[in-house]
């Protein structure tokens, strides 16, 4: 049954959705690039399929990654693993953008399979991350991840226009995305050295409280969000052309199958 807590739970999995399927389609669609032009449609056909495959398996492993402990724990490494990153390269390549891929079309198919199963697990960690404790163990707290996943799936094929949009306007809105996902990887992580005193009876008594939790999502999100759109990138003409333009490739290749071929036309 939907209440309040929930319904906020849902709503944020589906901005932090939103904004990381747009990143994750506009990486798609630049490192692609140095493929020949009749095999990047190919490539982008290939990882569409790949990418929905890869979420649907992470939807299926969401009851494991809730039961066991040591599970959380390596998400929580996980994720904050790509906190970290993210703002390491982005300070490496300030401006520079996603990095065009080089090789064979079978190893730009293959590495951007791996880049969206970063995205795939990224969605269930936070899903699992964002639910109480008690709700973990629940039906409730399982759809509420699944729930999560299957955005995933709809916002990178359907929704991700608006978002690719807002990401080309103020780029910095990606950051804000990060440091909210460093956020729950710090939830995550407290939660399940409290569980692992428990289980080994250790004595250890370390919470985030909710309301902690949920004041410092909000303030991240504002605060961050006013900084992130204080100024636009590129105006909204330019951004609408650009999105528009990349939400045509991914349409092409997610429907490329329809006509029995796997051609890119």
């Amino acid at each position: 049954m939907l209440n309040t807590e929930i319904i906020v739970i849902l709503l944020t999995l589906a901005v932090l959705e939103g904004l990381l399927s747009a990143d994750n389609a506009l990486v798609m669609a630049v490192m692609v690039r140095p493929l020949p032009a009749a095999l990047q449609q190919k490539a982008l056909t290939y990882v569409m399929w790949g990418a929905m495959v890869l979420r649907l398996v992470g939807v299926l492993l969401a009851s494991f990654i809730i039961k066991y402990w040591f599970l959380r724990a390596f998400g929580a490494a996980y994720l904050a693993y790509l906190v970290i990153s993210h703002f390491i390269k982005k300070g490496r390549d300030e401006g520079a953008g996603p990095k065009e891929l080089t090789g064979s079309f079978w190893n730009v198919v293959v590495s951007l399979n791996l880049v969206n199963l970063a995205f795939s697990v990224d969605s269930i960690l936070a899903g699992v991350a964002l639910l109480k404790p008690e709700m973990r163990d629940t039906s409730t707290g399982f759809w509420i991840v699944v729930a999560g996943g299957l955005m995933g799936l709809v916002l990178v094929r359907f929704a991700s226009t608006f978002f690719l949009k807002l990401l080309d306007r103020f780029p910095a809105l990606d950051d804000v995305a990060y440091i909210l996902i460093g956020w729950i990887a710090l939830k995550l992580g407290i939660e399940t050295v409290e569980q692992v005193s428990e289980v080994y009876e250790l004595g250890w008594h370390v919470m985030m409280p909710s309301w902690l939790f949920w004041t410092g999502m909000g303030l991240i999100a504002v605060v961050g969000g006013l900084f992130a759109m204080r100024r636009a990138a590129v105006s909204d003409a330019v951004a609408e052309a650009d999105a528009q333009a990349i939400r045509r490739e991914l349409d092409a290749a997610a429907n490329d199958p329809l006509d029995g071929k796997l051609d890119g036309r």
